[in-house]
């Protein structure tokens, strides 16, 4: 799944850590689902939307 994570969180001046910390997951996480290697699960996925004040079609797309 690729997604936008990189450079939504980069607009914001936020690192991975102040992402993760806000999100209630670890840095790794954050890198992991940035590089393609991991999917988030559902849940995630809308905490991530809502952070970003994004529908989750925004962030994360299937191709």
């Amino acid at each position: 799944m690729k997604n936008h994570l990189p450079a939504l969180r980069s607009e914001r001046g936020w690192t991975q850590a102040q992402l993760a910390k806000q999100l209630g997951v670890s840095r790794q996480t954050i890198i992991s689902i940035e590089r393609g290697k991991y999917d988030p699960s559902l849940p995630l996925a809308f905490k991530i939307a809502q952070a970003f004040g994004l529908p989750i079609e925004e962030i994360f797309s299937g191709s």
